[in-house]
């Protein structure tokens, strides 16, 4: 299992838009090897706030083949040259290999 993990920074009172955004049907559901889509906020603090997108794959090549499919590079084409909304300070993605799992039996 192969896990995109995406934290987003962003300015008090402005969680619920990136909530917003990433909970909504898209077409990432429907990709080959997609497993789920996880948003969590991170618990109220003073200051920023915390949203992180964590999105399971079976494997890093389906994640690869849904990064350069054209469906998703269109996406990103059709936002190009637009400013980001001016409520986020920062992001970051993170690239993991599940190598070991536990569940409740």
């Amino acid at each position: 299992m192969f896990i995109q993990l995406k934290t987003i920074r962003v300015e008090t009172g402005h969680a619920d838009s990136m909530i917003e955004r990433f909970a909504g049907e898209g077409i990432i559901e429907q990709q080959p090897g997609f497993i789920d889509l996880s948003i969590l906020q991170k618990k109220r603090t003073r200051g920023e706030e915390e949203v992180i997108v964590l999105i399971r794959w079976e494997s890093e090549l389906d994640w690869k083949a849904w990064e350069t499919s054209d469906v998703h590079l269109a996406g990103h084409r059709a936002r190009r040259g637009q400013p980001a909304p001016s409520f986020i300070l920062g992001s970051d993605q993170q690239y993991y290999e599940v190598l070991g799992q536990k569940g409740k039996r």
